[in-house]
Protein backbone atom coordinates (compact mmCIF):
# COMPACT_ATOMS: atom_id res chain seq x y z
CA UNK A 1 0.00 0.00 0.00
CA UNK A 2 1.13 3.18 -0.82
CA UNK A 3 -0.95 6.28 -0.30
CA UNK A 4 1.83 8.70 -1.09
CA UNK A 5 2.18 7.11 -4.88
CA UNK A 6 1.40 10.45 -7.27
CA UNK A 7 0.55 12.75 -4.66
CA UNK A 8 0.99 16.17 -3.88
CA UNK A 9 2.59 16.75 -0.71
CA UNK A 10 2.73 20.48 1.19
CA UNK A 11 5.19 20.08 4.65
CA UNK A 12 4.80 22.62 7.06
CA UNK A 13 8.08 23.77 8.92
CA UNK A 14 9.68 22.01 5.99
CA UNK A 15 12.75 24.23 6.20
CA UNK A 16 13.05 23.16 9.96
CA UNK A 17 15.65 20.47 11.78
CA UNK A 18 12.80 17.76 11.12
CA UNK A 19 10.90 19.27 7.70
CA UNK A 20 14.54 19.42 5.96
CA UNK A 21 14.37 15.38 6.31
CA UNK A 22 11.49 14.93 5.78
CA UNK A 23 11.20 16.72 2.56
CA UNK A 24 14.73 15.30 1.48
CA UNK A 25 13.23 11.62 1.86
CA UNK A 26 9.31 12.42 0.36
CA UNK A 27 11.06 13.81 -2.84
CA UNK A 28 12.49 10.64 -2.75
CA UNK A 29 9.11 8.83 -3.04
CA UNK A 30 7.09 8.58 -6.10
CA UNK A 31 5.09 11.78 -5.19
CA UNK A 32 4.31 14.03 -7.86
CA UNK A 33 5.57 17.48 -6.04
CA UNK A 34 6.83 18.19 -2.80
CA UNK A 35 5.93 22.03 -1.65
CA UNK A 36 7.60 23.34 1.66
CA UNK A 37 6.64 26.96 2.17
CA UNK A 38 8.81 29.12 3.74
CA UNK A 39 7.63 30.26 7.68
CA UNK A 40 9.34 34.27 6.86
CA UNK A 41 6.94 34.03 3.52
CA UNK A 42 3.82 32.30 5.41
CA UNK A 43 2.52 33.17 8.58
CA UNK A 44 0.41 30.00 9.56
CA UNK A 45 -1.14 31.65 12.74
CA UNK A 46 -3.03 33.43 10.38
CA UNK A 47 -6.03 31.79 8.25
CA UNK A 48 -6.01 33.64 5.50
CA UNK A 49 -2.46 32.55 5.12
CA UNK A 50 -3.05 28.74 5.12
CA UNK A 51 -5.91 29.46 2.56
CA UNK A 52 -3.72 31.31 0.26
CA UNK A 53 -1.18 28.68 0.87
CA UNK A 54 -3.28 25.71 0.15
CA UNK A 55 -4.86 27.46 -2.74
CA UNK A 56 -1.30 28.05 -4.50
CA UNK A 57 0.07 24.46 -3.17
CA UNK A 58 -3.41 22.33 -3.95
CA UNK A 59 -1.89 19.43 -1.76
CA UNK A 60 -3.39 15.60 -1.93
CA UNK A 61 -1.50 15.30 1.15
CA UNK A 62 -0.34 17.92 4.04
CA UNK A 63 2.11 16.96 7.03
CA UNK A 64 2.21 19.56 9.45
CA UNK A 65 5.34 19.33 10.86
CA UNK A 66 5.47 23.61 11.83
CA UNK A 67 5.85 24.31 15.77
CA UNK A 68 6.89 26.84 18.08
CA UNK A 69 9.44 24.30 20.19
CA UNK A 70 12.02 25.12 22.77
CA UNK A 71 13.47 23.30 26.04
CA UNK A 72 12.13 23.48 29.77
CA UNK A 73 13.36 27.04 30.10
CA UNK A 74 11.47 28.27 26.96
CA UNK A 75 8.84 26.60 28.00
CA UNK A 76 8.49 28.11 31.12
CA UNK A 77 9.59 31.73 30.11
CA UNK A 78 6.71 32.12 27.51
CA UNK A 79 3.92 29.48 28.06
CA UNK A 80 1.13 31.69 26.57
CA UNK A 81 3.26 31.53 23.38
CA UNK A 82 3.90 28.08 23.09
CA UNK A 83 -0.26 27.06 23.58
CA UNK A 84 -1.47 29.79 21.05
CA UNK A 85 1.02 29.86 18.54
CA UNK A 86 0.88 25.41 18.48
CA UNK A 87 -2.98 25.40 18.82
CA UNK A 88 -3.89 27.88 16.09
CA UNK A 89 -1.52 27.15 13.59
CA UNK A 90 -3.11 23.46 13.71
CA UNK A 91 -6.04 24.02 14.31
CA UNK A 92 -6.93 26.43 11.32
CA UNK A 93 -4.96 24.14 9.34
CA UNK A 94 -6.70 20.89 9.50
CA UNK A 95 -10.50 23.21 9.34
CA UNK A 96 -8.88 24.84 6.08
CA UNK A 97 -7.29 21.81 4.65
CA UNK A 98 -10.62 19.60 5.16
CA UNK A 99 -12.35 22.73 3.65
CA UNK A 100 -9.85 22.38 0.34
CA UNK A 101 -10.23 18.81 0.21
CA UNK A 102 -6.73 17.74 1.11
CA UNK A 103 -7.05 13.55 0.92
CA UNK A 104 -4.80 13.17 4.13
CA UNK A 105 -3.57 15.19 6.98
CA UNK A 106 -0.46 13.84 9.05
CA UNK A 107 -0.18 15.81 12.15
CA UNK A 108 3.29 15.47 14.19
CA UNK A 109 2.47 15.73 17.86
CA UNK A 110 5.13 15.32 20.87
CA UNK A 111 5.56 13.15 23.95
CA UNK A 112 5.00 16.40 26.02
CA UNK A 113 1.33 15.07 25.74
CA UNK A 114 1.52 12.42 27.91
CA UNK A 115 0.81 12.30 31.54
CA UNK A 116 3.37 13.12 34.13
CA UNK A 117 2.95 9.90 35.75
CA UNK A 118 2.36 7.71 32.78
CA UNK A 119 2.80 4.26 33.16
CA UNK A 120 5.98 2.95 31.54
CA UNK A 121 6.51 2.39 29.24
CA UNK A 122 4.10 5.36 27.51
CA UNK A 123 1.74 3.27 25.83
CA UNK A 124 -0.75 5.49 23.30
CA UNK A 125 -4.12 4.11 25.33
CA UNK A 126 -2.65 5.81 28.42
CA UNK A 127 -2.55 9.42 26.26
CA UNK A 128 -5.45 10.53 28.64
CA UNK A 129 -5.03 8.75 31.58
CA UNK A 130 -3.91 12.41 33.60
CA UNK A 131 -2.12 15.86 33.20
CA UNK A 132 1.11 16.36 31.40
CA UNK A 133 4.09 17.42 33.11
CA UNK A 134 3.41 20.88 34.14
CA UNK A 135 6.66 23.11 33.16
CA UNK A 136 5.38 21.92 29.17
CA UNK A 137 1.88 21.13 29.39
CA UNK A 138 0.70 24.53 27.46
CA UNK A 139 2.70 22.91 24.47
CA UNK A 140 1.77 19.47 24.77
CA UNK A 141 -1.76 20.14 25.52
CA UNK A 142 -2.21 22.44 22.63
CA UNK A 143 -0.64 19.36 20.33
CA UNK A 144 -2.92 17.16 22.04
CA UNK A 145 -5.97 18.65 21.21
CA UNK A 146 -4.87 18.27 17.35
CA UNK A 147 -5.63 14.83 17.83
CA UNK A 148 -8.76 15.25 19.17
CA UNK A 149 -10.13 17.46 16.16
CA UNK A 150 -8.41 14.88 14.03
CA UNK A 151 -11.04 12.08 15.46
CA UNK A 152 -13.83 14.58 15.56
CA UNK A 153 -13.10 15.04 11.84
CA UNK A 154 -13.03 11.58 10.99
CA UNK A 155 -16.54 10.90 12.73
CA UNK A 156 -18.21 13.53 11.49
CA UNK A 157 -16.54 14.53 7.77
CA UNK A 158 -14.72 11.32 7.16
CA UNK A 159 -11.49 13.71 7.02
CA UNK A 160 -8.36 11.17 7.24
CA UNK A 161 -5.82 12.23 9.37
CA UNK A 162 -3.18 10.47 11.25
CA UNK A 163 -1.36 11.59 14.15
CA UNK A 164 2.23 10.32 15.52
CA UNK A 165 3.51 11.10 18.68
CA UNK A 166 7.90 11.44 18.34
CA UNK A 167 9.89 11.52 20.87
CA UNK A 168 12.48 13.68 22.10
CA UNK A 169 14.43 14.68 18.69
CA UNK A 170 18.17 15.26 18.00
CA UNK A 171 20.94 15.29 15.60
CA UNK A 172 22.51 17.63 12.69
CA UNK A 173 20.67 20.84 12.31
CA UNK A 174 19.64 20.92 15.83
CA UNK A 175 18.95 24.39 17.67
CA UNK A 176 21.69 25.18 20.11
CA UNK A 177 20.67 28.39 21.15
CA UNK A 178 21.26 28.65 24.65
CA UNK A 179 17.75 30.65 25.28
CA UNK A 180 15.35 27.61 23.18
CA UNK A 181 17.61 24.61 22.84
CA UNK A 182 16.91 20.97 24.13
CA UNK A 183 18.74 18.90 26.33
CA UNK A 184 21.07 16.98 24.00
CA UNK A 185 22.16 20.54 21.81
CA UNK A 186 22.75 22.05 25.04
CA UNK A 187 24.93 19.56 26.94
CA UNK A 188 27.07 19.55 23.53
CA UNK A 189 27.20 23.29 23.69
CA UNK A 190 27.88 23.25 27.35
CA UNK A 191 30.87 20.85 26.94
CA UNK A 192 32.25 21.92 24.13
CA UNK A 193 32.69 25.58 25.46
CA UNK A 194 34.21 24.28 28.84
CA UNK A 195 36.59 22.01 27.13
CA UNK A 196 37.65 24.72 24.99
CA UNK A 197 38.00 27.42 27.99
CA UNK A 198 39.58 25.57 30.40
CA UNK A 199 36.65 25.37 33.17
CA UNK A 200 37.19 23.13 35.70
CA UNK A 201 33.51 22.26 36.15
CA UNK A 202 30.10 22.71 34.25
CA UNK A 203 26.26 23.33 36.01
CA UNK A 204 23.84 21.24 34.71
CA UNK A 205 19.76 21.71 35.19
CA UNK A 206 18.09 19.49 38.08
CA UNK A 207 19.32 16.22 39.83
CA UNK A 208 20.16 14.45 36.30
CA UNK A 209 18.20 11.62 37.88
CA UNK A 210 15.42 12.46 35.40
CA UNK A 211 15.18 10.13 32.39
CA UNK A 212 14.42 10.37 28.70
CA UNK A 213 14.55 8.77 25.45
CA UNK A 214 15.81 10.19 22.41
CA UNK A 215 15.22 9.70 18.42
CA UNK A 216 17.69 10.26 15.98
CA UNK A 217 16.44 13.15 13.33
CA UNK A 218 17.39 10.69 10.36
CA UNK A 219 15.18 8.44 11.80
CA UNK A 220 12.23 10.42 12.62
CA UNK A 221 11.81 11.81 9.16
CA UNK A 222 11.85 7.86 8.34
CA UNK A 223 8.90 6.79 10.56
CA UNK A 224 7.19 10.16 9.21
CA UNK A 225 7.03 9.14 5.92
CA UNK A 226 6.95 5.12 6.67
CA UNK A 227 3.42 6.28 8.14
CA UNK A 228 2.17 9.30 5.70
CA UNK A 229 2.95 6.09 3.25
CA UNK A 230 1.74 2.99 4.91
CA UNK A 231 -0.75 4.21 7.29
CA UNK A 232 -4.40 5.08 7.69
CA UNK A 233 -5.84 4.34 11.04
CA UNK A 234 -7.61 6.71 13.91
CA UNK A 235 -5.56 5.47 16.92
CA UNK A 236 -2.30 7.55 17.32
CA UNK A 237 1.55 6.22 17.38
CA UNK A 238 4.44 6.16 18.81
CA UNK A 239 8.01 6.96 16.81
CA UNK A 240 10.85 5.91 19.40
CA UNK A 241 13.86 4.62 19.49
CA UNK A 242 12.60 2.45 22.16
CA UNK A 243 15.44 3.09 24.74
CA UNK A 244 15.53 5.03 28.14
CA UNK A 245 18.90 6.96 29.61
CA UNK A 246 18.80 9.20 32.78
CA UNK A 247 20.21 12.34 32.25
CA UNK A 248 22.95 12.06 34.18
CA UNK A 249 24.18 9.23 32.37
CA UNK A 250 23.86 11.09 29.25
CA UNK A 251 25.60 13.96 30.73
CA UNK A 252 28.54 11.95 30.83
CA UNK A 253 28.14 10.14 27.81
CA UNK A 254 28.40 13.98 26.21
CA UNK A 255 31.31 14.67 28.30
CA UNK A 256 33.28 11.50 27.29
CA UNK A 257 32.64 11.77 23.36
CA UNK A 258 33.27 15.48 23.54
CA UNK A 259 36.48 15.04 25.86
CA UNK A 260 35.56 17.40 28.27
CA UNK A 261 37.15 15.24 31.86
CA UNK A 262 35.97 17.94 33.99
CA UNK A 263 33.43 18.15 37.35
CA UNK A 264 29.74 18.32 36.69
CA UNK A 265 27.44 20.10 39.03
CA UNK A 266 24.11 19.37 39.25
CA UNK A 267 22.12 22.60 39.96
CA UNK A 268 18.71 20.71 41.81
CA UNK A 269 17.23 24.36 42.43
CA UNK A 270 16.14 23.89 38.49
CA UNK A 271 13.56 21.73 37.46
CA UNK A 272 13.70 17.90 36.00
CA UNK A 273 10.55 18.07 33.74
CA UNK A 274 9.24 14.95 33.62
CA UNK A 275 10.43 12.35 36.05
CA UNK A 276 10.68 9.63 32.72
CA UNK A 277 10.43 9.31 29.45
CA UNK A 278 9.90 5.92 27.37
CA UNK A 279 8.08 4.59 24.49
CA UNK A 280 6.25 1.65 23.65
CA UNK A 281 6.80 1.56 20.09
CA UNK A 282 5.43 -1.49 19.26
CA UNK A 283 2.42 0.23 17.41
CA UNK A 284 4.57 1.36 14.81
CA UNK A 285 6.26 -1.61 13.86
CA UNK A 286 2.88 -3.48 13.63
CA UNK A 287 1.58 -0.87 11.26
CA UNK A 288 3.71 0.10 9.19
CA UNK A 289 7.03 -1.15 9.80
CA UNK A 290 9.10 1.52 11.29
CA UNK A 291 11.57 0.84 13.86
CA UNK A 292 14.62 3.08 14.87
CA UNK A 293 18.21 2.28 13.26
CA UNK A 294 20.64 4.27 15.04
CA UNK A 295 22.14 4.19 18.47
CA UNK A 296 22.14 7.46 20.97
CA UNK A 297 26.18 6.92 20.79
CA UNK A 298 26.48 6.85 16.62
CA UNK A 299 23.57 9.64 16.92
CA UNK A 300 25.88 11.82 19.32
CA UNK A 301 29.15 10.94 17.27
CA UNK A 302 27.05 12.30 14.18
CA UNK A 303 25.40 15.37 16.02
CA UNK A 304 29.02 16.72 17.94
CA UNK A 305 30.63 15.90 14.84
CA UNK A 306 28.40 18.38 12.66
CA UNK A 307 28.50 20.87 15.61
CA UNK A 308 32.03 21.21 15.92
CA UNK A 309 32.36 21.54 12.04
CA UNK A 310 29.91 24.35 11.90
CA UNK A 311 31.64 26.37 14.41
CA UNK A 312 34.77 26.09 12.80
CA UNK A 313 36.27 24.03 16.19
CA UNK A 314 38.74 20.52 16.06
CA UNK A 315 36.91 16.93 14.60
CA UNK A 316 34.93 15.07 17.05
CA UNK A 317 37.42 13.60 20.18
CA UNK A 318 37.92 9.40 19.48
CA UNK A 319 34.85 7.93 22.01
CA UNK A 320 36.85 6.54 25.24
Amino acid sequence: MDLLGGKRVLVTGGSGFLGRQVVARLAGHDVAEVIAPNSADSDLRERDAIREVLAQARPDVVVHLAAVVGGIGANMATPGTFFYDNAVMGIHLIEESRRAGVQRFVCVGTVCAYPKHAPLPFREEDLWSGYPEETNAPYGLAKKMLLVQLLAYRQQYGFEGIYLLPVNLYGPGDGFDERTSHVIPALIKKCCDALEDGQDSIVCWGTGLASREFLYVDDAAEGIVAAAKRYAGAEPVNLGSGQEISIANLTALIAGLVGYSGEIVWDASRPDGQPRRWLDTTRAQREFGFAASTSLRDGLERTIEWYRATRGAAPVAAAP
